[in-house]
């Protein structure tokens, strides 16, 4: 299938622009986007959308990316990582996204949705009692191991944090998020040398996240 399509399905959607709300955004173009994930799945593969994502032309490249967000699995995942570096801001911005939803995706039908109801579970004593319950259950489940170690972060639990955020990392090594999570920890451990060393990791695998003022910072004191 080519491009034309995907890019003709995805000029349907309101259009977003970087610095736009999103929330409100998402919230206008529900509508839009079942239909366009519906079309997505009708017509494309997700190699085919993979190889859009990093091969195409700008508006087939922010299609694939969105799409692959809406549809992928976490095998998009390389593919999503390679477009964090793209020449676009759209590209990047809808890659990110992409990335943060096949994370969520690792595990069955039925583990994915615990997990997100975890992930929003209001009573901090249910959300890591399931989350310790999915651990038990799929221990290689990268994306839980992050969520208990936010868990722990927002505890001041800082170093079964870093411990799980270690994890997270050789279980997915695209996780910028636990690579900054980690750093976080470990400044507040008062370790800033090995902080500055999560930083770095997390820059490298996403350079656009907001860290290179602390990565200036925490350089200026060694």
């Amino acid at each position: 299938m080519s491009a034309a399509l995907l890019v003709e399905l995805f000029e349907k959607l309101p259009e977003f622009r970087p610095g736009d709300d999103e929330d409100l955004w998402t919230a206008g173009a529900r509508g839009p986007t079942r239909a366009f994930r519906a079309a997505v799945r009708e017509h494309y593969t997700e190699g085919t959308l993979q190889r859009l994502l990093v091969t195409g032309a700008v508006k087939a490249r922010r299609a694939a990316a969105l799409a692959v967000g809406l549809t992928g699995t976490p095998a998009s995942v390389p593919a999503a990582a390679a477009a964090l570096r793209d020449d676009d801001p759209l590209v990047r911005h809808f890659a990110t996204d992409a990335i943060w939803e096949l994370w969520f995706r690792a595990g069955t039908d039925e583990q994915n949705r615990r997990l997100q109801e975890a992930a929003g579970e209001p009573n901090p004593n249910k959300a890591r009692t399931e989350l310790d319950e999915l651990l038990r259950e799929a221990p290689d489940y990268a994306e839980v191991h992050n969520q208990r170690a936010i868990w722990f972060f927002k505890r001041g639990e800082f170093t079964r944090a870093v411990e799980d955020c270690e994890t997270v990392l050789r279980l997915n090594p695209h996780h910028f998020g636990a690579a900054a999570g980690m750093g976080q920890c470990l400044l507040k451990l008062n370790r800033p040398r090995a902080a500055l060393r999560a930083f770095r990791q997390a820059l490298e695998i996403n350079p656009n996240l907001d860290l290179h003022e602390t990565v200036r910072a925490l350089e200026a004191l060694e």
